[in-house]
C-alpha cells in the first residue's frame, strides 16, 4: 500500500489516494496501527482523498485509534497540499469533508488557507471555561500562563461524565492582544498534540471575545498558524505550513 506523510505545524498524518476504493475502511486495527509511532508509520490521523461529485475531492479523516473522526483543520490544509502534490487541483480548490464544503489556496510560498465552517454557538461554563464546536468539539480554559503539564486536568474534563462518550479536545490558551500561545489535548489520540487546526480557531473565537482583533497569530508546540475572520462569525480562514515529508509502502497485514 503506497502512502505520504504530511504534517501541518507538527500535527501530522498519513495520507492514502483512495480515488479507486481500495482501501479498508472499515479495519479499525488497521488503520490505529498504521498511525502506531512504533509498530507503523506514525501519526495524529489518517486521512483518504476520495473523487467528489460536487467538489475536487472528498475527505475522509480517521483518528489515531482508527475511528472515523470530525473535521480536522490542519489535515484539510495536508490534504489539499497533497491534492496539489497530485496535480488534481491548482492553487485554489473546494472539497468536501464530514462537516460540508470547504474552500482552500495554495500559496506561493507553500502556505495553505483553509475556509472553516461556522461555529456553533459558545458556551460558558460555570467555572468561566469555553465550549464550542468548530467542525470538531473544543473546551477552551484561558490561562494567565500556560500550565507546565496539562494531561492531568485534560483528562479529568474529556472523560469526564458530560464528555465521556462523545468525547472532547481540551485546549488550554494564554493571550496578548493578538497573540495566542494554545496547547491542545485531542480526542482519538487520547494526548497532547503538537497542533491542532480546529482548536486554534476556537482558541481565537474565544480570544475575540476579549479584544477587537480579528486577526490572531496562534503559536502552537509546533508552529505559527495565522486565524483570521470577520466579526459576526461567518468567514473563517485557518492558514499555516502544510508539508509533504516522505511517501512509502507498507504492508496491510497487521
Amino acid at each position: 500500500m503506497e502512502f505520504y506523510k504530511y504534517q501541518g505545524a507538527g500535527n501530522d498524518f498519513v495520507m492514502i489516494d483512495n480515488r479507486l476504493q481500495t482501501f479498508p475502511k472499515g479495519d479499525t486495527a488497521l488503520i490505529a496501527n498504521m498511525c502506531h509511532r512504533h509498530f507503523g508509520i506514525g501519526a495524529d490521523g489518517l486521512i483518504l482523498l476520495e473523487e467528489a461529485e460536487d467538489a475536487d475531492f472528498r475527505m475522509v479523516y480517521f483518528n489515531a485509534d482508527g475511528r472515523e473522526g470530525t473535521m480536522c483543520g490542519n489535515g484539510g490544509r495536508c490534504v489539499v497540499a497533497f491534492a496539489y502534490k497530485l496535480g488534481l487541483i491548482k492553487t485554489k480548490t473546494s472539497f468536501q469533508a464530514i462537516d460540508g464544503l470547504h474552500y482552500a489556496e495554495v500559496s506561493d510560498d507553500g502556505l495553505v488557507a483553509l475556509a472553516m465552517n461556522e461555529p456553533s454557538k459558545i458556551e460558558k461554563t460555570p467555572e468561566g471555561h469555553y465550549i464550542l464546536d468548530t467542525g470538531s468539539p473544543h473546551y477552551v480554559i484561558v490561562c494567565e500562563q500556560m500550565p507546565e503539564e496539562i494531561l492531568e486536568e485534560a483528562r479529568r474534563i474529556r472523560f469526564g461524565e458530560r464528555f465521556k462518550h462523545q468525547g472532547i479536545n481540551v485546549n488550554f490558551i494564554v493571550l496578548e492582544k493578538d497573540q495566542i500561545q494554545i496547547r491542545t489535548y485531542e480526542r482519538g489520540v487520547e494526548n497532547e498534540t503538537m497542533a491542532c487546526g480546529t482548536g486554534a480557531v476556537a482558541a481565537a473565537i474565544v480570544a475575540s471575545q476579549f479584544t477587537e482583533e480579528n486577526t490572531f497569530q496562534v503559536q502552537t508546540q509546533g508552529g505559527l498558524l495565522e486565524v483570521y475572520f470577520v466579526k459576526n462569525y461567518n468567514h473563517f480562514i485557518l492558514k499555516g505550513e502544510a508539508t509533504f515529508v516522505f511517501q512509502g509502502l507498507i504492508q496491510n497485514t497487521y
